[in-house]
């Protein structure tokens, strides 16, 4: 394959992970009121679940799973800006990687663990003491599966991939400075969500509720901005 050609499967890669990401997120939006649920209790958040289905089940699996692309096109990227000796691009992409596994982990829970903790909870002939057993297997699972590995280490490792890659940006001749500061700006935005998950342990912790939410829509805005410059960009002889 050609370099230009490579370069335009991974620039269709960024856009085309970011926006499937989208439809999963959409819908759990609309069927299981996501993020919001999160912070109901236990056995509201067991018992819709329950409620929701394979459906459901079907749609987490696609959430964990359709922003794959972007994997592939921040792993292609390495070899495009390797040419332009780009330093601490092995770093940055390597901890891309890891921050994107770390938190498709975080979000199978939904998928391979959730699911049996709905179905014993809402079980007819499940007592008061074994559902509140169940309920604090689901708590354990959901703050270490979720907040410590998908929301804290997973969304750590990927604001470091972007703040490294928008500085690697910021001198490449393939992009606008302005994307670099994009980058910047959505990692800084991204790093006040983790106001939210320290909370969760220190109840008095001062929390910017919006961050999580503006911060990962611009994170992909960043992507689809990413893959549109790859796919413009002609090289200059």
């Amino acid at each position: 394959m050609s370099q230009t050609n490579f370069r335009k499967l991974a620039g269709i890669f960024f856009i085309v992970g970011a926006v499937l990401v989208n439809i999963p997120y959409t819908l759990l939006i609309m069927n299981f009121d996501y993020p919001d649920i999160l912070r109901l209790p236990t056995a509201e958040i067991l018992t819709r679940f329950h409620a929701g289905g394979d459906v459901l089940i079907y749609t987490w699996l696609a959430f964990a799973w359709v922003g794959l692309p972007m994997l592939f096109g921040a792993m292609m990227l390495k070899r495009i800006l390797a040419e332009e000796n780009a330093p601490f691009l092995d770093s940055a992409t390597t901890l891309g990687v890891i921050g994107f596994i770390v938190q498709v982990v975080g979000l199978l829970r939904w998928v391979f663990v959730v699911p049996v903790l709905a179905r014993l909870y809402t079980a007819p002939g499940t007592d008061a003491a074994t559902q509140a057993a169940i309920a604090a297997v689901f708590s354990a699972v959901h703050q270490y599966g979720g907040v410590v590995l998908g929301e804290h280490l997973g969304q750590f490792l990927i604001i470091l991939w972007m703040s490294m890659l928008s500085g690697i940006m910021y001198r490449s001749k393939m992009f606008s400075k302005w994307v670099a500061w994009l980058g910047w700006f959505a990692s800084a935005v991204y790093l006040l969500a983790q106001t939210e998950l320290f909370a969760t342990a220190i109840p008095t912790f001062p929390v910017v509720d919006w961050a999580g939410l503006v911060g990962s829509l611009l994170w992909l805005v960043w992507m689809i901005v990413i893959g549109i410059y790859l796919l413009k960009y002609k090289e200059t002889k």
